[in-house]
């Protein structure tokens, strides 16, 4: 019997099939000039395109306030789009699903990524703890950031739409809203980041409202059988966190759920550093075993999976779809690895962001390395 890892699923208008994912993953290597992808990223995503398979991007900034790391590409001017958009035609050319990850990093970017050397925004003049990167590639501490005001939310939203039909002029077949790891929207969501006394502070509600009017103004731009969102419940992440996330979460998941989205993709509360560290937090609630009653539709799973437990945990109905981070990175051809439970190539961590082709485009799939190893 075929494992349910390996089945097909579908997803709106697709037909996946398998539901291994690759999950979004930042690797800093767009133009410099511009923000724009480039051929190295049409060439990286073709590489873990398999037939029927999901695809969700690097998270892509909505706008120039939204960036807040070197070499990122965006989705809101034309060259950016037009890049996307050779991109978007090679996962297609191979069969790919893909998606889009629509991102703000709020307060966790820095002044020398901001237009004109702006302090970064957030929800409230609150610094995170820690360092970033900033547009010199060197480590500085996080910038206390100006709190955004409230004529500016409704322009905030604007760009998030804006944004999803940009992507949709790429060719994306949809988007996934970034609401999770310690960036803008967490950050309106919990309470040690936002202090605001307005209508989007406070309340379990008010803090829900910036997520809520996001995902309502993408879903009307290009409708909700074409949007997804990411939340990392658990998460600690660029400073992240909330004392009592239960309560909270469960309202904005029950609040999404009546938006009847294609699909919720929750980050496991045992895998965090986004990228910056292997931490494996032990002890940790289920996120998706907390979630999936609460949601209808299509639910993935995504933070330290192995073959074993993505397995499981599809077997068992927590998921419909896990997604994958480094390993998939290391293995361009990941879901026929965990398919017929072939080993994996390592992952190199210094090579994760920035650079070139090296630890990017040429990790070897199966028959290159076999070939290799036949010379």
């Amino acid at each position: 019997m075929t494992d349910k890892l390996f089945t097909p699923l579908r997803l709106g208008a697709h037909t996946l099939r398998h539901r291994v994912v690759l999950a979004p993953l930042t690797r800093m290597r767009a133009s410099p000039e511009g923000n724009v992808p480039t051929a190295l990223n049409a060439a990286y995503y073709a590489q873990r395109t398999s037939a029927g398979g999901l695809l969700i991007s690097e998270a892509t900034p909505v706008s120039w306030q939204a960036h807040g790391h070197p070499n990122v590409p965006g989705i809101h001017t034309a060259a950016q789009v037009a890049g996307w958009r050779r991109v978007v035609d090679a996962v297609h050319a191979c069969g790919g699903v893909f998606f889009m990850q629509l991102w703000h990093t709020g307060r966790v970017s820095h002044s020398s990524h901001q237009p004109d050397g702006a302090a970064p925004v957030g929800p409230s003049a609150i610094a995170a703890q820690g360092t970033t990167i900033d547009a010199r590639w060197q480590p500085v501490p996080y910038e206390t950031p100006r709190a955004l005001a409230g004529d500016e939310i409704a322009p905030l939203v604007a760009t998030w739409r804006q944004a999803a039909l940009n992507a949709m002029e790429a060719g994306f077949d949809g988007v996934e809203i970034h609401g999770a790891n310690g960036y803008l929207l967490e950050q309106f969501l919990q309470s040690r980041s936002n202090q605001r006394s307005d209508r989007y502070g406070g309340s379990t509600e008010n803090r829900c409202r910036l997520h809520l009017e996001i995902t309502d103004a993408v879903v009307a731009a290009i409708g909700a059988e074409r949007v997804g969102i990411r939340l990392s419940p658990w998460g600690i992440a660029n400073d992240s966190g909330e004392d009592e996330p239960l309560p909270l979460y469960t309202h904005l998941v029950r609040e999404l759920a009546q938006r009847r989205l294609l699909y919720l993709h929750l980050i496991e509360p045992r895998a965090s550093g986004t990228g910056k560290a292997d931490i494996f937090r032990e002890g940790q609630p289920s996120a998706a075993a907390a979630f999936r009653p609460l949601w209808p539709g299509v639910l993935i799973d995504a933070g330290g999976f192995d073959r074993a437990n993505a397995l499981q945990t599809v077997q068992d109905g927590l998921a419909d779809a896990v997604a994958f981070g480094r390993s998939f990175i290391a293995n361009p051809d990941l879901p026929r690895r965990l398919m017929i439970d072939a080993p994996l190539n390592p992952y190199h961590r210094p090579t994760f962001y920035g650079g070139g082709a090296v630890g990017y485009t040429d990790y070897p799939a199966l028959d290159d390395a076999a070939a290799e190893g036949a010379r």
